[in-house]
């Protein structure tokens, strides 16, 4: 194999016993689905394909993909959602009477936040352990069950220590779904799917922020009274009823992992497939945590904290919260105005976040798209440092921040493709990452954005700008150990640009082999690997793959 620098794109490419029997080690080549080899999609299918990918794929494939969007997809995005709504409800309650009616004239807004992420933080790390010992099917939606009640005994709140406890304990409960859902998204999907979901998914935060909005104007103008209940009220009981049948729909939809699915939803053929396409993508099973597990992942590894710094960032020098503040600032909207006005920087962020993710997994690279979402989150930033702007400049300056929102989504699957050989880690990325972000969301906002100070917060703004710059380094030091981690002896970059092992890679794809009739096992069984050289022994039967060293 000839090496003529360290990214020499290499193949090996091992002679089938079986005679003009070649085929490449994926999916396809094993064609588990018993799709047509030959299936060319319609020129429709193909257009919608560059939307949605299940839409290319042979008929057999896309039944199964379109079967986990129904119910994965679908439960995680109105879960999420929902949770996004009460997180607009709170900022839309303060400016829709919730701030005279409790007489909260200090920093009791930025509290709520505080004690949100207080419980937040206490919850977000355990509920991801939890959930390697306790099925997700059962854990996530039991707390999606008490998080509802909790959202409904906000309209009982006759004053702002009941909303302390409450936002508290509401942050607890939710700890679990952002972090669970990334890690479940990210066991069931392989790369050429995975961003947009992650995408999608984080656009349903978007769409709740958006309606949030029109819904809080709608209820303010229709139910405000009603009962002797005024509309911001209402607005939390409403969102607690919704949180009841979302929940219980988790309980038959969460399929857990391709390992030890047990959804009804699955046909064993599905379960069967799910377990070959983890095998296939080179991806890890989930495998028990343990303290010594846990410990060598953070502080023995560089891995995680170019993320975590990174992830740390977005939740502190996000500006999205204020813009409503600002518009009220002018004196020139109504209630119901402020409210919907920043729905058009939700939708702008629902088109970003979608345009992102798709051209992410049309290219199959992350990183340069996260930096130019990261980019315009910067701009924003800066622009409203320097304040001192016209009107419209400051207006764009605020959609910026929603622009930039993809920014989430497109680290997680960076991150989830980086460290597929490692199932825990995956899953624990994002709860550490919130924790950590919950602990500095806990006084970051009250020491950079005042609520006296309102709508021009220059301090805080020059830092928000700063942290945006440290995002940017945080993420050239992600890119620059994955390429150096993937020089590792023994290391290879499969077709799905994924870094494996390369002895456990291709044993796991003899086994595949094998299990679908493509091999025999003593073939199997006496397969041998000359380590280092890219050369294996004609036993290994039909092996072909490309692999790019870096």
């Amino acid at each position: 194999m000839a090496v003529e620098n360290e990214k020499e794109i290499s193949t090996v490419d091992v002679q089938a016993v079986e005679k003009n029997d070649s085929p490449d080690i994926s999916l396809e080549g094993i064609n588990i689905f018993g799709d047509d080899p030959n299936f060319k999609p319609g020129r429709v299918a193909l257009f919608l394909g560059q939307i949605w990918d299940s839409f290319r794929k042979p008929p057999n494939e896309r039944k199964y993909i379109q079967k986990l969007d129904a119910f994965i997809l679908i439960y995680s995005l109105l879960s999420y959602g929902l949770k996004s709504l009460d997180v607009s409800n709170v900022s839309n309650a303060y400016v829709s009477g919730m701030k005279e009616d409790l007489a909260l004239y200090g920093q009791e807004r930025n509290l709520f936040n505080t004690f949100f992420y207080i419980g937040y933080l206490v919850g977000s790390t355990p509920s991801q352990i939890i959930i390697n010992r306790i099925r997700p099917s059962i854990w996530i939606p039991t707390c999606e069950l008490i998080w509802s009640a909790l959202v409904m005994t906000l309209a009982a709140a006759k004053n702002a220590k009941h909303i302390y406890i409450i936002r508290f304990f509401l942050g607890l409960f939710e700890s679990s779904s952002y972090p669970g859902f990334a890690y479940i998204l990210g066991c069931w999907y392989g790369p050429d799917e995975l961003a947009k979901r992650m995408g999608v998914y984080d656009c349903a935060g978007y769409v709740a922020n958006m309606f949030a909005g029109y819904i809080q104007a709608g209820i303010y103008a229709s139910l405000n009274g009603v009962h002797g209940i005024a509309g911001w009220r209402w607005m939390f009981i409403i969102d607690g009823i919704i949180g009841f049948p979302i929940a219980f729909w988790g309980y038959y939809s969460i399929p857990d992992f391709p390992n030890n699915t047990r959804a009804r939803w699955l046909t064993q053929k599905d379960r069967e497939i799910s377990l070959v396409r983890m095998k296939a993508l080179g991806k890890k099973e989930p495998r028990r945590l343990t303290a010594k597990r846990f410990f060598d992942m953070f502080f023995r590894s560089w891995r995680p904290w170019p993320f975590l710094v990174s992830y740390t960032m977005l939740w502190i020098a996000g500006t999205s919260s204020y813009f409503n503040l600002w518009l009220k600032s002018l004196n020139m909207f109504t209630v119901e105005e402020i409210n919907i006005i920043p729905t058009g920087g939700y939708a702008l962020g629902l088109v970003s976040g979608f345009f992102f993710a798709n051209m992410s997994d049309r290219t199959k690279a992350r990183w340069p798209w996260l930096f130019a979402a990261t980019f315009f989150r910067f701009l924003g930033s800066l622009l409203l440092a320097i304040w001192n702007l016209p009107v419209g400049v400051i207006f764009f300056a605020n959609l910026c921040n929603y622009i930039g929102e993809p920014v989430w989504s497109l680290l997680i699957t960076w991150a989830a493709e980086e460290f597929q050989d490692d199932a825990e880690l995956r899953g624990l990325l994002a709860a550490v990452g919130n924790s950590i972000g919950s602990a500095f969301n806990m006084w970051v906002p009250i020491v950079l954005f005042p609520t006296y100070q309102a709508p021009h917060y220059d301090f805080g703004y020059i830092v928000t700008t700063v942290f945006n710059v440290i995002d940017f380094g945080a993420l050239i030091m992600f890119l620059y150990f994955a390429r150096r981690d993937r020089k590792r002896k023994n290391v290879i970059i499969n077709e799905y640009g994924y870094a494996v092992d390369r002895d456990e890679y291709l044993q796991g794809l003899k086994e595949l082999r094998v299990m679908h009739g493509v091999e025999t096992a003593s073939n199997t069984d006496g397969a041998s690997t000359q380590s280092g050289v890219g050369v294996m022994d004609e036993k290994t039967a039909g092996i072909k793959t490309t692999i790019q060293e870096l």
